[in-house]
């Protein structure tokens, strides 16, 4: 297992992260894999055994179930927690009745940060991240309420999910404008075949120094090199009942048809192969890999063992690379009168 930096905290994070959203069978979230706390505690231990200290989850996950199997797995396999790097997450509706159980009011965020440490059996929490963008209260608020959470020791860092760079900026400058604790890392949707994240968050990241965590890097299973273009899916997948996260599969399977013979070249899983291209990308901090089964995790753990060539990559490059759009082509033309100096005349 190789290990790297989360942003610019100084924190080394492991490239790969063990996801528990598979944790946990509450209401929908049973579809993702409604593993119970034997198997949850199996996972965490499989994944721990093969160097991975990083473990992401989410209060929403099977309505904080996730968090609880989470919690006793970490406390049953003592496991060091000056050792481990817990990622928790607060936004969406924790109950159906309570109107101001959801969104990021301070009510709300202090309410189930609260929550989520006792159910975690944790006193602070490493990275909490906001889990998605709430457009009824103002970002002052949920910086200032995330900033206190800080630096009352229970929280260490914060990071956020799912928001256009637009989002993540304005979020920037208000900590800065206030100097208060600031975004470290940015959660989002990246795989080699849906690369939209590359137009405008990827140059953020990199002009603002924040890591990057990959959730579903196969596309909900798409790229596991399973699935085929007519329809066929292996008995149980999850895609097959829900069709999650939106791809475009007529790109999808082309990608799919050139990692084939790749990962034949390598003796590897064509799932391998897509998480080694994320991992190839130098601003990604950490893939999130989650699994329903011990022969899940296994394969997805080796693809940190896979470097592949430069071919492998050029050939993946051609086949999944973004149409050019605008600003974005206009961009790189005015880059090119600045690529070198003038000849002298």
């Amino acid at each position: 297992m190789k290990y790297r930096l989360l942003g610019r905290t100084g924190l080394y994070v492991s490239e790969l992260c063990l996801g528990t959203m598979t944790f946990g069978d509450q209401g929908f979230w049973k579809v993702m894999g409604g593993l119970g706390q034997d198997a949850a505690t199996a996972l965490v231990k499989q994944a721990f055994d093969a160097g991975v200290n990083f473990i992401d989850t989410a209060n929403v996950y099977s309505l904080g179930l996730s968090e609880t199997l989470t919690g006793a797995a970490i406390r049953s396999l003592g496991l060091p927690r000056d050792e481990i790097v817990v990622a928790t997450k607060a936004f969406g509706p924790m109950s159906e009745t309570k109107i101001n159980g959801r969104g990021q009011s301070r009510y709300h965020l202090m309410n189930e940060l609260d929550a989520s440490l006792k159910r975690l059996q944790l006193d602070h929490i490493d990275l909490y991240q906001l889990h998605g963008y709430d457009p009824l209260t103002p970002l002052e608020e949920v910086l200032s309420t995330l900033n206190d959470m800080v630096r009352s020791g229970r929280v260490r860092h914060i990071g956020l999910c799912n928001m256009a760079a637009w989002q993540i900026m304005k979020g920037l400058a208000i900590s800065e404008k206030n100097h208060w604790a600031r975004f470290e890392s940015v959660q989002a949707y990246y795989t080699v075949a849906g690369r939209d994240l590359e137009r405008e968050v990827v140059p953020l990241m990199q002009d603002q120094q924040l890591g990057l965590m990959v959730w579903s890097p196969l596309a909900g299973g798409l790229l596991s090199g399973k699935f085929s273009a007519d329809g066929a899916s292996p008995e149980g997948a999850r895609r097959a009942s829900f069709d999650f996260p939106v791809v475009d599969k007529a790109r999808a399977f082309k990608v799919v048809d050139a990692m084939r013979p790749i990962a034949e070249r390598h003796h590897a899983t064509v799932a391998q192969v897509a998480l080694a291209w994320l991992l190839s990308r130098p601003q990604v901090s950490s893939v999130i890999v989650g699994a329903k089964t011990p022969q899940q995790l296994a394969d997805n753990l080796g693809a940190s063992g896979l470097e592949l060539t430069a071919d492998d990559l050029q050939a993946l490059e051609d086949v999944s690379k973004l149409p050019p759009e605008y600003p974005g082509w206009m961009l790189a033309m005015q880059g090119q009168y600045r690529a070198k100096p003038p000849a002298k005349g």
